[in-house]
């Protein structure tokens, strides 16, 4: 079964982000078929030289580049909402593909499971 797991929210300020990593990495220990996808605010999930301490935030943001050494290859992030951001790809903490709105909706129609973070 092939599931995805979008972000769509900023890291700070609740725990969707966290939640949504947390069952990003228990399902690739898994072996479970596995696409992480950041589209809208989500993006910010992977941007680097955050400091959340400032925030008295804790910092998940780091665990993200742990994705491939679960076997998490399939990391997507919309183009469109990088640009709209004013940001790049090489700004996040690791390699991403970026894509197309149509790719992205191909690829959640192709998903047996979307999950919402």
């Amino acid at each position: 079964m092939s599931t995805t797991i979008v972000f769509r929210t900023v890291p700070h300020g609740d725990a969707r982000g966290r939640e949504g990593l947390d069952l990003l990495l228990l399902a690739a220990s898994y072996e479970v078929p596995l696409t992480a996808l950041f589209i809208g605010d989500g993006v910010y999930q992977l941007l680097a030289n955050q400091q959340p301490e400032l925030i008295d935030s804790k910092d998940h943001i780091s665990t993200f580049k742990a994705l491939p050494l679960y076997d998490v290859e399939e990391i997507w992030v919309c183009a469109d909402s990088l640009a709209e951001r004013d940001l790049t790809s090489e700004q996040l903490i690791l390699p991403v593909q970026t894509a197309s709105p149509d790719a992205i909706r191909q690829q959640l129609a192709n998903s047996q499971q979307v999950l919402t973070f």
